[in-house]
């Protein structure tokens, strides 16, 4: 069970941007401003709950907080505790009796799974685009203009495909439960299962949203590369340049979310809300009693959700 879900997890189940948190296998993890707590399910049907203190570089070191360069270290922290994270719900979501997972079986998936991002996501759309470069003659933004196309289209695919697994499906109706509690915390209505469960399971700020702005703007960067460079060279630009998308991309998301009640915006994040359908599942009650076991943990005791 554990690598029937855990690659796809890590290839389709981002980092979240800003406050809020992600789902992890059997569980969820939530983070504020100075912790992170991640709850887990375990095969007995309680939960188990792990909290650390956690307080971004770009709080400690005020300088770093600066546009662009503060969203390439949010992504960089992120994708290091989700990988902590993810590893310890892989962990405590088995029975006693199954071998936990190693530090090198983990660290064995991680290459794996980046190694497979980069040629799903990077090398096939450029090799199909190559393929199509006959016919756009010498123009660079058609050709982008297809390997973007290859790309989005290639990430849809996958998700979809994906979320037909029975684990994966569980996986997304944590990620649906993530987003509800963290709707429920940023609304007036106090916390509880019942008013979590009244909201979307979708989410300005999700990941996927993220991913997605990434996806798309890259076919805009990666116009400066000249369309006459060797195939090699433009792939390797495509990875140096990854940490600068991933920043403009950051900054989207934060005043997409900031400015979400503008229709103009609504209309901006309406593709990456419609691709959240595929990364989110209406969660159970149980799922929600988990996210908000995480919730509470890293909330202010005025806060606290009322779990049944």
């Amino acid at each position: 069970m554990r690598w029937k879900v855990l690659l796809p997890m890590i290839l389709a189940n981002s980092p979240r941007v800003m406050m809020g948190g992600q789902a992890v296998i059997e569980g969820v993890m939530m983070k504020s401003e100075d912790s992170i707590a991640t709850a887990v399910r375990k095969q007995d049907g309680s939960v188990s709950l792990k909290k650390e203190a956690h307080v971004s570089l770009i709080k400690r070191k005020r300088w770093l907080n600066i546009p662009f360069l503060r969203g390439i270290i949010m992504m960089g922290e992120m994708l290091h505790l989700g990988i902590k994270t993810m590893q310890y719900s892989a962990n405590e979501s088995i029975d006693k009796e199954e071998e936990k997972l190693s530090g090198k079986e983990f660290a064995l998936t991680i290459l794996l799974s980046i190694g497979l991002v980069l040629v799903l996501f990077k090398l096939l759309p450029l090799f199909l685009a190559s393929k199509v470069q006959p016919l756009v003659s010498d123009s660079n933004a058609l050709f982008n203009f297809f390997d973007g196309f290859f790309k989005v289209g290639l990430f849809v695919l996958y998700l979809w495909l994906i979320g037909r697994m029975s684990d994966v499906k569980r996986l997304f109706g944590y990620h649906g439960a993530e987003h509800k509690a963290v709707h429920n915390f940023e609304s007036d209505k106090p916390l509880s299962v019942e008013n979590s469960q009244s909201f979307t399971t979708l989410h300005p700020r999700c990941g996927t949203t993220f991913l997605l702005f990434v996806l798309v703007l890259s076919a805009v960067v990666y116009m400066v590369i000249p369309l006459n460079v060797g195939f090699w060279a433009k792939y390797g630009l495509r990875i140096l340049f990854l940490p600068f998308i991933a920043g403009i991309s950051y900054e989207l998301i934060r005043l997409g979310g900031r400015f979400y009640h503008k229709r103009s915006v609504r209309t901006l994040m309406a593709p990456g809300l419609a691709l959240q359908r595929l990364t989110t599942r209406e969660p159970l009650d149980e799922q929600v009693e988990v996210a908000l076991a995480a919730l509470n943990a890293v909330v202010t005791p005025e806060k606290k959700a009322v779990v049944d």
